[in-house]
């Protein structure tokens, strides 16, 4: 019947809804299920086969052996009834059989575990079961976990049928046990007698055995299997207890032994150098289980400690068959390079939990308590020397103590002990620990050491060593010999006794003394001969270094021309005297011949045929000087390049090391120097402007560090940068030890960071940035770098000079200084991840960090809400892989990567540390070395950024942290420094930052957030007046420290009060006058304005004597807008601020007289603004008087002179004529008008015009334009023909005789004021003979002309003159010979002088202060103005 035919018949049949409706039948009851069981009960009874019943239990998941079904339903299908069922039917059969169900379960489980481990025979036996096997078993073992949680089942009693039926245990089998909790090893081992019987064997053959290639999984069970075995009984034979039984004790000795005889197979193979046995790849895999991951629930972390000792113990004393003389003997040939890898590693992983000190006091206490194998012990503690860079002093240390407890008991065994172990640590080279010669030498060469002490300890150390002798390799022999220990004189017989004993030694191994070098480390050599020529040169090219260094021949030469004289004659000078083409200038090795030479210590003939030798050389063809070395030195160090990259990538890093040291030999040939120079004392030269270096050397370096950027991407794809080797720093280690080569690397770094820093790649970069990290790391064993020109002002570190490179002035600039910044931080957290804190910063330079901390808030707006200052919510565990990741992964943007490392806990934790924190004159610094036509941000950008850092970041910050503590005139503080220093910083860095101010800086920025901040605090804080004065006084007063300023401090000053009268200009008016409350009226204090125009503005006017118009209109703005504060009382107190400043301020006075006609309109319209058509206060009125007054005096008429002061007149006088040429005769006809024999304010008017054309005139003198200085002139000739009879205008030259003139000297400046007696001659030189004959007529003339004449003489004696006139005026005497002419003209008008014209006070004062300066004037007063004080003998004079 076909099917569809069969189909057809069915539906005829039977319609869809009948079958459907058929299967709708009585649901089951609550009492079927005891049906069901009583069904299956019976079904079982007619089915005995236990094992088909227990083969059948489960459903087992074969993917995977050590997963169990978690499934709730099918667990409870397959487990739990089943299982039930099994226990049912095995309790029915016990009770038929009429046997124990224990011992029924157990024969079941037996047979079912025969048939699983017998099903699958190999022609080769198998130390592990198949994998089908395995899931059997592990089903079965499931059921049988069942089986014993329902108590059907003992353990004790089928681990004794199982040991019955099996000679020889499977371990899986009892692993599996162990791991199903059914019989633990434990359990095992307490309950089976002849566990060390199988055990031990059992283990041997599972190391031995190979797994197939192909399962996978039998090794790792393997693994797993080894591991759980040996993690049992470390913790069963090493846990400590407090009162252990009989039996705790049995087990841990059980477990020792078996643990012992494990590691004793495994030094038998050793032992036997059957490494490429099976049997040597078993104790392989062995060793490699001995970790610490063994602690665990097995094994606690002391248990651990203490096998790892008890182990460690085993092998130094296994088989101590070696005596000690056969230790010194073999001694070389147990170095860790010669030693077996599996020895050497087998220390490693024993020594590992433990620190140097606790391995090297266990070493003694086990030298000093057993017999030990001594190559094992030594072998040990080469593997310590070479794996832990710290071990050189705590073996120094053990070295101390040893030496001291031998000379106190006289014990040979302590001082053998320290022999050997020196010894062996100088076999390892001298990077890892002092050479033998230098240890023999620290302890035995002075009169300090143990032997000097008595003459016991003496003999007791030679008597030791030459018991030594016969045994000595003869390296050791010839260390003694050349340095012998410290002997007293009257002993040194007994070293003579010594020394002949060796030196017969020595002639028995056919070894020659007197062929040793002079620097040789003899104790190094290893036994292998060096040859004599070679060793000779190397002598001769330490002794040339060390006469370099000193300037002296070093003492072991001129020992050697004395006591070993053969070799110093045969060897050492043919090797010096070595023909050569002579240097132009001497070098150091011909000044070494020359001092030689000189001390007698060369034949002459010798000599003599040296130099023939040389000019001959020098007659020979230059290209045959040349040495011809076979291979270029660049081609070898770029092969040598290539091949160390092949080892980064392998990771082999004792090839790396030998590599690397091949590498600083190939570079010491391209870049000689001298090999014992100080490098921490040398200062480096950066030239920052050029590239000094030869073309051969810049090609050089770039090769060195494209070959580091791309050894560092090789390593950073296989490992982060704390999981890789060392290769980094030892790469950076070689460079720093060759000045030459250091010198033209920082160079390079510096023209790559400065001049090419955004066209590198981010492969560049990455490299780039690790290789600065290690330069950073190495700081302590690096030079100093001095910056030419010399922007920085003293030698820095490499990596603040480096630094100083990264330009952040434009965006191009910004973004590579970020990227490089981040990939360097990055690179340096995660190297240093896991270090300590201090040694983890040697990895972060500082310099690199603080860029950050200014850059990526700048430029990622994001993180100005999430401050660096601790870690951030869930990137609390951001660990620094993740870091790293960030940074290398291709699709990452610098962005993502500045994000992760702003939030980062190492990041945000080094701002806690104060040199990794930007402070805020750093910031600004910064900042205002901003391009603003080029900077990363736009007009409104930047703003709100410095809104940003001013007011929520540093204003609230603490003051040690860079901060403002809150204090809202330290932000202002900080503003104004940085924009008076600005200009100042930016002379010296222009040279550095050439395009700096190409489109301008960020200044007018920064004083845009000055003013919004002053304005604030207008606002909150009365006394902004008080705090802008004082803070520019202490400005000035920190730029002058002391009392004689030199010409840069005052230069300084004035530059800094220039750039403050910008900021002042800036600055609302209105802020520089205070408003105070006293009494409930509000006044005006003008006291700070005028303490500053006195003290700081009259210093820096140009010209002298008076303010800017710009500043002078400031001034009188503020105070105009600072009295509308007073209320309705503004015109009163105007008045009263502006008579305060014409009393006390005379500069601002004239300086406001001298510009009213430009400022009166602006001061008139702010007036009306401010005061709604008030007429103009009085004081500012008058101020248009006088120059109305002047205006009128000028065209003739003589109006009445306003109430002013004279001072006030004398100015408006002065600005109507100033500037005005050809009116010298409308000048003096107005000078007549005022007749100041007949008023005496019209006297005071003239006194005060007269100061002021004399200042006019000094002005002139000291910036010579012809025209100038002549109407100047003509204008004090006026003045003092009006003056000249009177004695008042003399006053003005006298410093201290002022009187009501005394204003004069705050109107201009303290040099011009010095400069006045200069300025009495200069004038006076110049008039007619009329008018010098009035002025000498002229009361007080002649002291006031001595006076002059003494200052005058000051001057030129301090330097302090004017510099010389190109083009004198026709009446005006040179500078050069105003003193002589000035002298003539003194004791002329002395002898035209009355006596009376001087009182004899005035007279002895003038003799004392002239009589050390000028002898001839004291003498000319004395004969002509003291007649009394003349002989009798002279009265015909």
């Amino acid at each position: 019947m076909s099917l569809s035919a069969s189909c057809e018949s069915v539906s005829q049949k039977r319609t869809v809804s009948s079958l459907l409706a058929g299967r709708v039948v009585k649901r089951p009851k609550q009492g079927d299920g005891q049906q069901l069981q009583e069904a299956a009960i019976q079904l079982l009874e007619q089915q005995q086969n236990l094992c088909s019943l227990l083969r059948e239990v489960g459903n087992p998941n074969p993917s995977n052996i050590f997963c169990t079904e978690t499934g709730g339903q099918k667990s409870a299908v397959s487990g739990s009834i089943p299982s039930t069922i099994a226990v049912c039917e095995l309790r029915h059969q016990a009770a038929q059989l009429d046997v124990p169900l224990a011992a029924l379960s157990v024969n079941m489980v037996l047979e079912r575990l025969a048939e699983i481990t017998g099903t699958e025979e190999e022609e080769e036996r198998r130390e592990l079961l198949t994998s089908s096997q395995r899931v059997q078993l592990c089903v079965l073992l499931e059921s049988s976990r069942d089986l014993l949680s329902q108590g059907a089942l003992c353990p004790k009693l089928l681990w004794q049928e199982y040991r019955r039926s099996q000679r020889l245990p499977q371990l899986e089998v009892v692993y599996h046990l162990h791991l199903y909790n059914i019989l633990t090893l434990t359990h095992i081992l307490e309950s089976d007698e002849g566990v060390m019987l199988w055990l031990v064997s059992q283990l041997k053959a599972l190391c031995g055995w190979t797994p197939p290639l192909e399962e996978k999984e039998a090794q790792q069970v393997q693994l797993k299997v080894l591991s759980t075995v040996l993690g049992v009984l470390v913790g069963a034979g090493f846990q400590l207890s407090h009162e252990p039984a009989a039996a705790d004790r049995r087990i841990s000795l059980l477990c020792c032994s078996v643990l012992d005889d494990m590691l004793f197979w495994l030094l038998d193979t050793l032992d036997k150098g059957l490494m490429l046995q099976c049997a040597g790849t078993g104790a392989e895999l062995w060793y490699q289980l001995f970790d610490a991951s063994l602690c665990g629930a097995s094994a606690s972390s002391e248990a651990l400690q203490r096998f790892f000792t008890h182990s460690l113990t085993q092998t130094l004393t296994y088989k101590p068959r070696l005596t000690v003389s056969d230790a010194i003997t073999l001694q070389n040939e147990w170095t860790f390079a010669k030693a077996s890898r599996l020895l050497t590693s087998l220390f490693r992983k024993l020594a590992v939990i433990f620190s140097v000190e606790q391995l090297l006091r266990h070493l003694q206490q086990v030298l000093e308590t057993h017999e030990v194998n001594w190559k094992h012990v030594l072998c040990f503690l080469s593997t310590l020397l070479v794996y832990n860079p710290c071990a050189e002093p705590s073996l120094k240390d053990l070295l101390s103590r040893l030496l001291s407890s031998a000379f106190e008991g006289y014990d040979l065994e302590n001082m053998i002990t320290a022999f050997l172990l020196a010894r062996q640590g100088a076999l390892e080279g001298p990077g890892i620990f002092p050479s033998y010669s230098d240890w023999f030498k620290m302890s035995f060469g002075g009169g300090s050491g143990c032997h000097a002490t008595s003459k016991k300890s003496l003999v007791f150390l030679l008597k030791f060593l030459s018991d030594l002798v016969p045994f000595e390799p003869p390296q050791y022999l010839k260390v003694h010999i050349l340095h012998p220990p410290y002997v007293p004189v009257k002993h040194r017989s007994l070293l003579m006794e010594y020394v002949s004993l060796a030196k017969t030694r020595l002639a028995d191994l056919k070894e020659s003394v007197e062929d040793m070098g002079l620097y040789e480390d003899v104790s190094s050599a290893g036994g292998a001969t060096v040859q004599v020529t070679c060793q000779a040169v190397q002598d001769v090219e330490k002794a040339v270094s060390l006469f370099e260094s000193t300037g002296r021949i070093s003492a072991t030469v001129m020992e050697a021309s004395i006591f070993r004289r053969p070799y110093f004659l045969t060897r050492f000078l043919p090797a010096l005297l070595t023909p050569r083409v002579l240097p132009v200038k001497a070098d150091a090795r011909m000044s070494f011949i020359e001092a030689l030479k000189k001390a007698d210590k060369i034949p002459a003939a010798q000599y003599s045929s040296y130099v023939e030798s040389c000019q001959r050389q020098r007659q020979q063809d230059g290209n045959e000087m040349c040495v011809n070395t076979g291979d270029d030195p660049q081609e070898v160090l770029h092969v040598q390049l290539q091949e160390f990259r092949e080892l980064v990538v392998d990771a082999n890093e004792g090839k790396m090391l030998a590599q690397l040291s091949r590498i600083s030999h190939t570079l010491s040939v391209i870049f000689p120097g001298c090999p014992d120079e100080q490098i921490g004392q040398t200062v480096i030269k950066l030239h920052t402007d050029t590239l000094l270096s030869p073309e051969l050397h810049i090609k050089v370096v770039n090769m060195i560090l494209r070959n580091f950027c791309q050894c560092m991407l090789d390593a950073s794809r296989a490992n982060p940068p704390n999981k890789q080797s060392l290769w980094a720093s030892k790469f950076v280690g070689i460079l720093l030890g060759n000045t030459q080569l250091l010198s033209s690397l920082v160079h390079r770094l510096w023209h790559l960071f400065h001049n090419q820093g955004p066209s590198l790649s981010a492969a560049h970069l990455l490299g780039l940035a690790a290789f600065v990290v290690h330069l950073h790391a190495s700081m302590s064993h690096s030079p100093l770098v001095q910056l030419v020109p010399p922007i920085l002002p003293k030698p820095v570190s490499i990596m603040k000079a480096l630094s100083s490179a990264l330009v952040c002035n434009t965006h191009n600039n910004m973004l590579f200084c970020v990227r490089l910044c981040l990939a360097a931080v990055c690179y340096g957290i995660c190297r240093g991840d896991s270090l300590p804190q201090q040694q983890q910063q040697d990895y972060i330079s500082s310099s690199l960090y603080k860029k950050l901390l200014y850059l990526i808030p700048r430029l990622l707006p994001e993180a100005r809400r999430t401050p660096a200052v601790g870690p951030v919510g869930e990137y609390q565990e951001e660990n620094s892989l993740g870091l790293w990741s960030s940074a290398t992964h291709s699709n990452n943007t610098w962005r993502k990567t500045a994000w992760c490392l702003w939030r980062h806990p190492t990041f945000c934790q080094l701002q806690h540390i104060p040199q990794y924190q930007l402070f805020f004159t750093e910031w600004l610094s910064n900042e205002l070395r901003v391009q603003r036509s080029e900077d990363a941000l736009s007009d409104p950008e930047r703003q709100e950024y410095q809104q940003w850092a001013c007011l929520e970041l540093y204003l609230s910050r603490p003051e040690e942290e860079g901060g403002c503590a809150g204090d809202m005139k330290s932000l202002c503080s900080h503003l104004l420094s940085a924009i008076m220093d600005q200009q100042l910083s930016d002379q010296s860095l222009e040279k550095l930052h050439h395009r700096a101010s190409e489109t301008g800086s960020c200044l007018p920025d920064i004083l845009s957030r000055l003013q919004e901040l002053v304005y604030e605090m207008d606002v909150s804080t009365p006394d902004v007046c008080d705090f802008l004065f004082e803070l520019v006084s202490q400005r000035c007063l920190s730029t002058v420290s002391s009392a004689s300023p030199s010409i840069s401090s005052e230069l300084s000053l004035q530059h800094a009060l220039n750039t403050w009268n910008r900021v002042l200009l800036a600055l609302p008016a209105v802020l520089f006058i205070k408003v105070k409350t006293e009494g409930g009226r509000t006044t005006l204090d003008c006291n700070n304005l005028i303490q500053h125009v006195n003290q700081h503005q009259r210093k820096v006017c140009s010209p002298a004597g008076l303010l800017s118009c710009h500043i002078t209109a400031h001034f009188l703005k503020g105070v105009l807008c600072a009295s509308v504060r007073c209320g309705g009382r503004s015109g009163e107190e105007v008045n009263k601020a502006w008579s305060q400043i014409s009393l006390h301020c005379p500069l601002l006075l004239f300086s406001t007289a001298h510009w009213w006609e430009r400022v009166s309109p602006v001061v008139l319209s702010l007036w009306l603004r401010l005061c709604d058509g008030e007429p103009l206060p009085e004081q500012l009125q008058l101020l248009s008087d006088c120059q109305h007054w002047a205006c009128s005096l000028k065209k003739g008429q003589l109006l009445q002179i306003p109430s002013a002061a004279p001072l006030l007149l004398a100015a408006s006088l002065y600005g109507a004529w100033r500037g005005h040429e050809g009116d010298e005769g409308s000048f003096s006809s107005a000078l007549k008008m005022l007749r100041p024999e007949r008023d005496m304010k019209h006297r005071q008017v003239l006194v005060f015009l007269l100061f002021l054309c004399v200042n006019n005139y000094l002005s002139a003198l000291l910036c010579p334009q012809e025209k100038s200085r002549q109407k100047a002139c003509s204008l004090c000739t006026e003045v003092l023909n009006v003056l000249m009879d009177s004695a008042d205008w003399l006053l003005i030259f006298k410093s201290n005789e002022q009187g009501v003139y005394q204003s004069v000297t705050m109107v201009t400046s303290d040099e011009f004021i010095r400069l006045m007696p200069w300025a009495f001659y200069s004038l006076l030189l110049q008039q007619s003979a009329e008018l010098l004959h009035r002025a000498v007529q002229c009361p007080g003339f002649l002291h006031t002309a001595v006076l002059c004449y003494i200052n005058l003489l000051q001057l030129f004696l301090e330097g302090h003159t004017p510099a010389p006139i190109t083009e004198p005026l026709d009446n005006q005497v040179e500078a050069s010979q105003i003193l002589s002419h000035t002298k003539q003209f003194l004791l002329k008008a002395i002898s035209q002088t009355s006596p009376t014209a001087l009182s004899s006070s005035q007279l002895r004062q003038l003799e004392s202060q002239c009589a050390d300066l000028d002898p001839e004037v004291t003498a000319a007063l004395s004969v002509h103005l003291n007649p009394h004080s003349l002989s009798p003998e002279m009265d015909f004079l």
